[in-house]
């Protein structure tokens, strides 16, 4: 009564369930310490290192490309995982407010089409031409954004039906 277990019933318990004698002991440790290494592979099957990557949120959020989609406050559906080295080489060093949402419309056909998922790394400022996506009160907009002389930005549609 209120003893420890035999020695045989620990071995019992580790046989049946296969957690730690250790831990069944002394409640130190880890419970089932093979099962804390779960190998992740690639689609190849080869393995890979979780800790070589990012993970962003996915959100069910649309940056029209044509008229503007309302943004509430968002949860992420999900997440995402983007190798580390690949997300260093693409944007700035800071590796943070990364998302990845939709794009909606035809105002960028041919560049970004409808339906088109893209990584958007949330900054307030324009650090040189390229493609952006606009917060405009609670709508987005992606665009290209060209910098021009005199602080004057060109907004820009790809699709010529779209004025800039």
């Amino acid at each position: 009564e209120g003893g420890f277990p035999k020695a045989e019933t620990l071995k019992r318990i580790k046989e049946l369930k296969g957690c730690s004698i250790d831990w069944l002991l002394t409640g130190e440790g880890e419970p089932f310490p093979e099962q804390q290494t779960q190998a992740a592979h690639d689609t190849l099957g080869n393995p890979v290192n979780t800790e070589d990557f990012v993970y962003v949120p996915r959100y069910a959020i649309e940056a029209a490309a044509g008229h503007g989609s309302l943004v509430a406050n968002e949860k992420p559906m999900f997440t995402m995982a983007f190798r580390k080295d690949w997300i260093n080489s693409m944007i700035s060093p800071e590796v943070s407010g990364l998302s990845v949402i939709s794009v909606k419309g035809d105002s960028m056909e041919g560049v970004l089409n409808d339906g088109d998922t893209i990584l958007v790394q949330q900054m307030n400022h324009i650090r040189r031409d390229g493609l952006y996506v606009l917060r405009i009160n609670d709508n987005l907009l992606v665009k290209r954004l060209q910098l021009m002389p005199g602080n004057v930005v060109n907004v820009i549609s790809a699709n010529e039906a779209y004025p800039s």
